[in-house]
This record gives C-alpha cells, sequence and structure tokens, in this order.
C-alpha cells in the first residue's frame, strides 16, 4: 500500500515549506542595515554587506580618501594624520601610497 497524500490547500503547503518559499510568497520587511534605513534606498549600487572585506574595507577605503585629501590639500604631516585617526605613521603610508613622491616624505618618519 502506498502512502496516501492528503488534499490540503496551498496556504497550508506554504506554511509547512515556509523556509523554502520563492521570493514573491515570501514575508520581507525591508529594514536595512547601519548603513541606509531601507535596502531599497541604500546609496551602494551591490550590499555593502555582500563585498569581500564588507563594511570593514569601505571604511578603510573611505578613511584613506581622508588621508590623502588632508595630506594633499591641507598639508598635514604623517605623524599629525596617524595622530588624528589613531593608526600607526606607516598605515598613514600605506594610505598615501603614489601620493608620496620619493624623495618627497616627511622628516618625521
Amino acid at each position: 500500500m502506498g502512502a496516501v497524500e492528503a488534499d490540503y490547500s496551498i496556504e497550508d503547503k506554504l506554511a509547512r515549506n515556509e523556509h523554502d518559499l520563492p521570493p514573491e510568497f515570501c514575508r520581507y520587511q525591508d529594514e536595512g542595515c547601519d548603513l541606509a534605513a531601507s535596502c531599497l534606498n541604500c546609496p551602494f549600487p551591490q550590499c555593502i554587506y555582500e563585498r569581500p572585506g564588507g563594511k570593514q574595507r569601505w571604511l578603510k577605503m573611505m578613511r584613506n580618501r581622508e588621508i590623502i585629501r588632508l595630506f594633499t590639500r591641507e598639508g598635514k604631516e604623517v605623524k599629525e594624520l596617524a595622530s588624528m585617526f589613531g593608526i600607526s605613521t606607516r598605515t598613514v603610508q600605506r594610505a598615501l601610497g603614489a601620493t608620496l613622491v620619493k624623495g618627497d616624505r616627511p622628516k618625521d618618519e
């Protein structure tokens, strides 16, 4: 004798298999993250948390841009930048990368 399958309604089947639903049947609440109030209003073209390095990589990139701006436009010294950002002078030098021309490095290193 084979197993007799009960005649369930679509709602019953969906309730039992809720974890396996196609997106159009999911109850999704767009709560966003700490960078945007909702996913639909996010300024990023792709979710920052789905990229390698995620939020930490993005924050470092923004920090490095600010370091370069302060160094080139406001003439801040490497030691001063290190103190401002709470990082080592070597980290500031890495952030500046090609901005520091050989022989043009500040004397405070």
